[in-house]
């Protein structure tokens, strides 16, 4: 094929309009290059969609453990001893030892 045949071809004509010339090249400029890109912004959309679909996950194991904790304080016993090894409570005529081992300290 010679020059003047591919000219004279169906598809290069419509490709070499300057109207199709122009819009591929808005197109192109649209989809890759512009501050609000598909591209671009949809890959930083959708890392963010699986940051948050990991925290969602995350948080119903939280609500999960939370519920299980409350089912077991039912009884006042139950609570005296969750506050007791939790958060180190005590009677008023009560003394508490914590006891730490070597390995369970940490250092910095």
């Amino acid at each position: 094929m010679t020059f003047k045949e591919i000219r004279k071809s169906r598809w290069f004509k419509f490709f070499s309009n300057i109207y199709v010339l122009v819009l591929t090249v808005f197109v192109i400029w649209m989809l890759f290059f512009d501050a609000n890109s598909w591209w671009f912004t949809h890959r930083e959309l959708d890392k963010e969609i699986e940051k948050l679909e990991e925290q969602k996950v995350h948080l119903k194991e939280a609500i999960e453990k939370d519920k299980s904790i409350l089912r077991k304080l039912n009884s006042k016993e139950e609570i005296e001893k969750f506050a007791r090894e939790e958060y180190y409570l005590k009677k008023d005529d009560e003394e508490i030892y914590l006891i730490e081992y070597a390995d369970s300290i940490k250092n910095d």
